[in-house]
């Protein structure tokens, strides 16, 4: 346990910033879920609207700095990969 004034307070941040890139990450995996969900049934145009909400998410956790840029982009393309080839 922290022994110093300011110990005490930087494991106080470190306890909110975790928590909050816990949510980060855990909504960046289920707009994934949902993508993956959408060109699992077949639907295009559905699984292209759920694309874009998921990119915007991993962007902006990447933004955040939660996940790194590159992680953010290959995501984005495993997904966009996904989608493409139930579209054609």
């Amino acid at each position: 346990m922290a022994n110093h004034k300011s110990a005490v307070k930087r494991a106080a941040q470190s306890e909110i910033r975790r928590m909050r890139n816990k949510s980060v990450k855990t909504r960046v995996k289920n707009s994934i879920k949902i993508v993956r969900l959408a060109a699992s049934e077949r639907s295009s145009e559905a699984a292209l609207k759920k694309l874009d909400a998921a990119k915007s998410i991993i962007d902006k956790a990447a933004k955040k700095g939660v996940i790194h840029t590159k992680t953010a982009s290959r995501k984005i393309s495993r997904l966009t990969k996904l989608v493409n080839t139930i579209s054609t």
